[in-house]
């Protein structure tokens, strides 16, 4: 296939989360088939660099600091976007993080954190990206979920809950924005190799995950891979969701 075929090339994307894990893999793969890549993150320097080996490789990219928990910094990211390039095409809504705990240990600052990055920040990609969408009647917001966003476990009740909530929201978009010939999206990985384990403060639940992932996490380029997927159908088909694991994972 090549960018002339592949309906990404030459696409604007804006990319929150964008610094390591699936942000990154997603900006070097779309960049690949000729997407122009808008990197979003509170890690300047390390979507610095991402873009920087991306431009050097003769691709475009741009990064720009942000926090989606600030509903003004995600508008500068997208309004940057804009005002470079033109356009926004894509918006992946890419962000998360995977505080797991059972209720009773009351991480309520993980809890706050959770819902601030996972659903606002959803929203306020949504809420920036809208304006632009429907003055130009095209473009597609996805949104990432999580096989969690599918099923419950045990430790997992608030991000399951912001996970269920992203498929919601933009189930709820989908529906709305049909006027405007807008296409939304959700893509729920599975175990994917990434630093969202990170995210998890509670030390016996940490190493537990831990051991977790490394038994069955699959490499950042399957998302990358479904994200292109989702990006590349041709204008009237509107793919609403990929949910993909390892193989070997049961849950």
């Amino acid at each position: 296939m090549n960018t002339n075929e592949n309906n990404v090339a030459g696409k604007v994307v804006v990319i929150t989360g964008a610094s390591s894990g699936l942000g990154a893999a997603a900006a070097r793969h779309l960049s690949s088939l000729g997407a122009v890549v808008v990197l979003g993150a509170r890690r300047k320097e390390k979507i610095d660099e991402i873009a920087a080996e991306i431009n050097g490789k003769g691709g475009q990219a741009l990064a720009v600091k942000t926090d989606v928990t600030d509903v003004n910094q995600v508008k500068h990211l997208v309004d940057t976007a804009v005002k470079t390039y033109g356009k926004i095409d894509v918006l992946l809504n890419n962000a998360g993080l995977m505080p797991l705990s059972p209720l009773e240990y009351l991480k309520i600052d993980d809890w706050n954190r959770c819902i601030d990055v996972n659903i606002k920040g959803v929203l306020y990609g949504i809420a920036a990206t809208l304006p632009y969408m429907k003055k130009q009647k095209s473009g597609q917001i996805i949104s990432v979920s999580s096989v969690a966003g599918h099923t419950i476990t045990p430790g997992g009740a608030v991000y399951s809950a912001t996970k269920y909530s992203v498929r919601v929201i933009s189930e709820a978009l989908r529906q709305e924005v049909k006027p405007y010939n807008i296409r939304t999206a959700v893509i729920s990985p599975g175990a994917v190799n990434t630093d969202l384990p990170g995210s998890v403060t509670a030390p016996d639940v940490a190493e537990g995950i831990r051991q977790y992932y490394a038994k069955n996490a699959i490499p950042a380029d399957s998302f990358a891979r479904a994200v292109a997927f989702v990006i590349s159908q041709p204008e009237d088909i509107d793919v609403n969701e990929v949910l993909f694991r390892p193989t070997v994972q049961q849950l």
